[in-house]
């Protein structure tokens, strides 16, 4: 038997064979209206500028009191900015609004049942809800500064109205994705330590009334087991005066929020002038194992850093009508939903439901109804439309200006389509990459000023100074052909203070790596380690591999999942695919790949082979398939994220675990009778 070929890499290194993708540049249009036009911006926000270059986004809001550092680097590496600052966030996105846009457009929601009109709230409005509810908050729940609230809401315009109400009393709000069940909701409850969770009765998803009241009662429970009480569920309704979930409400504890505001009308709330580095809120990343880490951000650095970024990178205008169809139980629903465009004064939406509710052309019809001119999604929903509505975005009287895409990178020929069919050929797209850990974008174009390449992130943002560098901690320079993993030489004022409660864990997960010196005062000597792995091209421009862990050592080559994906999405026929590493007893693993075709195609020994070549093609044959599973539908979360970890486990014949929690769990039996016969 042949010697087994050993390529000589290190771990972190992993063998590239993209084809850099030609530019994308966008129209005179787009540059003659755009925020940012100064190629200047660059040099400003070189290192040598560093830190004074972030007074620039700072200035975007408005101080009760100016700071007295913009860095304090004391503590390193859990950073403060802004020091000294005073200011307040509800203000910020409501109350400085109001004398020149009162009666503009804050919120266009629109509910998922087609018989139930858009409502538009305006700035004024939104003030008034904001008020009552942070008195009642304050009055009734007892709540102050410095408290925590956990938060389990759907996409409903109550939830931002939740969230600014607890930033205007500088409570710390902990928002958990609507889609989690109670007992993740409780890990939250009691890692905060919040003793008053604010939910809602129920919503819609898919054309169903979900009963979510009843993740209340498990949550509250579990939390009381793990030693934290809750005393107060207060419970907002889909329908004012009606309650629409089947538990009854458990007396002296939940109340209903509608009943209780009646007693707060007029009620208006000063905003507390919170410091700069004070919590704003905590958000959860969502391990499938261990504990959840809860992010904490600051007021003064969060909110100046996402206001810069969605001024600059987003392209909004006060007049801009703007859609981000993320869930705002994640960070960038926060960023992007509600604090960066609201404090911008845009018009923001909040969609309640699936985009292909009922139908692949929704969400065109809202961006045609609402004349949406900026348009930011993740390559989830990109692929979902491009998979069951390939023809539909050209139906519709729409004109995006800008779209973003966010949340994981997206394959070139997805990329494609987005710009061709959905932006028509005259949006500009930016492909955003960053985390829930760093508030805002860390690398992206910026839309007027540098070119756009399929697949690729874009340069660092000014400001933010990428690293690569190799498991030895030696920089692998740019056009190097490896990748490595992706570090951020220096602290913005986006990233996260810490992890609530866990110091030790946070200088250990994102920091201990490549740390220089644990005991140095000096950011130099902390650069942030990211977790994913990426490549630089010869232009600076950074390619993200995805996280680390998402790569198969195939005979002492590291490949990346997203590249196997990526190759395979060059197939017509293929809508969705995922790769999962199997094990195997020489080569190590061998890649497994899962694909969901587009409608009108079938799955034949023709196609799997078609698809397996294209791969050989586009990489080599030491990234070719074990085997290609065509299946009806990939394993989703409530959010439309493929769980390749379920995926993983059924082509290694392990268990997959709970899979209740998914969007379509019985689809995971119907791939298990394939793959495991």
């Amino acid at each position: 038997m042949a010697e087994k070929e050993v390529v000589e890499t290190s771990e972190a290194q992993i063998a590239v064979h993209w084809q850099e993708e030609g530019y994308y540049y966008p129209s005179t249009e787009f540059i003659a209206q755009a925020n940012m036009t100064d190629k200047g911006i660059y040099e400003r926000f070189s290192l040598d500028n560093f830190p004074n270059c972030y007074k620039e986004y700072a200035d975007l809001l408005d101080w009760y009191e100016y700071w007295d550092e913009i860095l304090d680097t004391s503590d390193a590496p859990c950073y403060k900015w802004f020091k000294g600052g005073k200011i307040n966030a509800s203000y910020n996105c409501i109350d400085r609004h109001l004398k020149n846009n009162k009666n503009k457009t804050a919120i266009h929601f629109v509910p998922e049942p087609l018989e139930e009109g858009y409502q538009h709230i305006t700035y004024q409005e939104l003030y008034v809800r904001v008020n009552e509810f942070a008195a009642l908050l304050k009055d009734f729940a007892g709540l102050k500064r410095g408290d925590r609230v956990t938060l389990h809401m759907p996409m409903v315009p109550e939830l931002p109205v939740t969230m600014l109400a607890c930033a205007r009393l500088g409570v710390i709000h902990s928002q958990v994705f609507g889609g989690f069940s109670g007992t993740a909701c409780a890990d939250r409850i009691v890692d905060s330590g919040s003793n008053v969770l604010i939910t809602m009765d129920a919503y819609y998803r898919s054309g169903g009334l979900i009963d979510h009241r009843q993740n209340a009662d498990i949550a509250v429970e579990h939390a009381e087991k793990a030693g934290q009480k809750v005393d107060k569920v207060l419970v907002w309704q889909r329908y004012p005066g009606k309650y629409s979930a089947k538990k009854p409400m458990v007396e002296g504890r939940d109340f209903f929020v509608n009943d209780l505001l009646k007693n707060y009308y007029g009620a208006r709330v000063e905003p507390e002038k919170m410091n700069a580095e004070d919590p704003l809120f905590l958000m959860y990343t969502s391990g499938t194992t261990g504990k959840p880490k809860g992010c904490q951000h600051g007021t003064g650095g969060y909110l100046a850093y996402v206001t810069g970024t969605s001024k600059y990178v987003q392209d909004i205008h006060p007049e801009d009508v703007y859609w981000c169809m993320a869930d705002i139980g994640w960070i960038t629903g926060h960023s992007y939903i509600v604090y960066g465009p609201l404090a911008n004064c845009a018009s923001t939406v909040i969609y309640e439901g699936v985009p292909t509710y009922p139908d692949a052309g929704r969400s065109w019809r809202i961006a045609q109804d609402l004349d949406v001119n900026i348009f930011h999604t993740a390559p989830t929903a990109i692929r979902a439309l491009r998979k069951i509505g390939p023809d539909e975005p050209a139906k519709y009287n729409y004109h995006f200006k800008h779209m973003t895409t966010v949340g994981e990178p997206i394959e070139p020929e997805v990329w494609k389509w987005y710009h061709k069919e959905v932006g028509k050929g005259e949006a500009i797209i930016v492909d955003t990459w960053w985390q829930t850990e760093t508030g805002g974008f860390l690398c992206s174009t910026l839309p007027a000023i540098t070119p756009m390449k399929p697949g690729s992130a874009g340069p660092g943002m000014p400001g933010i100074h990428p690293i690569i560098y190799d498991d030895e901690g030696n920089v692998l320079p740019q056009g190097a052909g490896k990748a490595g993993n992706i570090c951020i030489q220096n602290p913005w004022p986006g990233m996260f203070q810490t992890i609530w409660g866990d110091r030790d864990r946070f200088v250990d997960t994102y920091f201990a790596r490549y740390c220089k010196d644990p005991n140095s005062k000096d950011w130099r000597d902390w650069p942030y380690l990211t977790g994913d792995a990426a490549v630089e091209a010869e232009d600076g421009y950074f390619r993200i591999l995805g996280r680390i862990d998402d790569v198969i050592n195939v005979s002492g080559h590291r490949l990346g999942t997203k590249e196997i994906e990526s190759a395979a999405l060059v197939v017509q026929e293929v809508a969705e695919a995922a790769v999962v590493p199997v094990n195997h007893e020489i080569k190590g693993k061998e890649p497994d790949l899962y694909i969901a075709l587009k409608p009108g195609f079938d799955a034949s020994d023709e196609l799997a082979k078609k698809i397996s070549d294209a791969i050989c093609e586009e990489i080599g044959k030491i990234a070719k398939p074990r085997k290609v599973w065509i299946v009806k539908d990939m394993p989703k979360t409530r959010s439309g994220k493929i769980m390749r970890r379920v995926l993983g486990a059924l082509s290694n014949k392990r268990d997959v675990g709970d899979v209740m929690t998914l969007a379509n769990p019985e689809i995971v039996e119907e791939i298990r009778e394939m793959v495991q016969k």
